[in-house]
């Protein structure tokens, strides 16, 4: 793995809502990868925030993917809104879902990728029987809900574990699938992530968070510093 194949996501959750659309194409231009969209429905996790009106006004404002992680439930109803709102990654949690091989296959019957969310305490197996309809595995470092939380350590362990199923697969078919990491990513701790075996990094407070909220410029430093991290895996 090398740098190149690192991609950086960062999470709307703690942009600036009253210039979303200025804060998508800022974090692009300074160099991310991914606009992170985190749906959140008050039930299945104790948060409420976006969903597809807001996906749709967020579209025009770049060409990077948006990666939609769902965290809501049922989930099946919100997929095709979401993909008619320009999704391109859909993820969604296994408990969420009463047929997880349905809902992969109604996400790229969509047109965007498919992939699977497991939290901190969610088993690995739940991917074992569905690595064909598989695009991204995302892992949880924090219980999701909220921004700002503190990378779970044993997270590192999940990571190699789930690398080492990816790896396996890959190599019996050829096809690659993504090992997403969400929660407490930081300049800090982002190389020993990437070496555990996460190719892609959701990143919320720790770009967002970064410089004046004036400057178009303000996340130039922080991705830069990132990607200066993960050159050192």
């Amino acid at each position: 793995m090398t740098c190149r194949d690192f991609l950086i996501a960062p999470s709307i959750l703690s942009a600036n809502f009253a210039r979303l659309g200025e804060e998508v194409a800022n974090v692009i231009a300074s160099g991310a990868d991914w606009i992170h969209f985190d749906v959140m429905d008050n039930h299945y996790v104790p948060n409420l925030t976006v969903g597809p009106l807001v996906c749709e006004a967020i579209r025009p404002c770049t060409d990077a993917p948006i990666d939609v992680h769902l965290m809501v439930k049922p989930v099946d109803r919100i997929i095709p809104d979401f993909a008619k709102a320009g999704a391109n990654i859909i993820t969604f949690h296994p408990e969420a879902s009463e047929h997880v091989d349905r809902t992969l296959g109604l996400i790229r019957d969509s047109g965007c990728q498919a992939g699977l969310v497991f939290n901190p305490a969610t088993p690995l197996h739940y991917m074992d029987y569905v690595m064909d309809k598989l695009d991204v595995v995302l892992l949880m470092s924090v219980n999701p809900g909220f921004g700002g939380q503190s990378f779970i350590p044993n997270t590192l362990q999940k990571l190699a574990e789930a690398r080492a199923r990816i790896d396996a697969y890959e190599r019996a078919s050829g096809r690659r699938i993504r090992l997403e990491i969400d929660g407490g990513v930081k300049v800090g701790n982002i190389a020993q992530i990437a070496r555990a075996g996460a190719d892609v990094f959701v990143a919320g407070s720790a770009v967002y968070g970064a410089g004046k909220d004036t400057d178009p410029h303000r996340y130039d430093s922080i991705i830069a510093d990132l990607r200066a991290e993960l050159a050192r895996v």
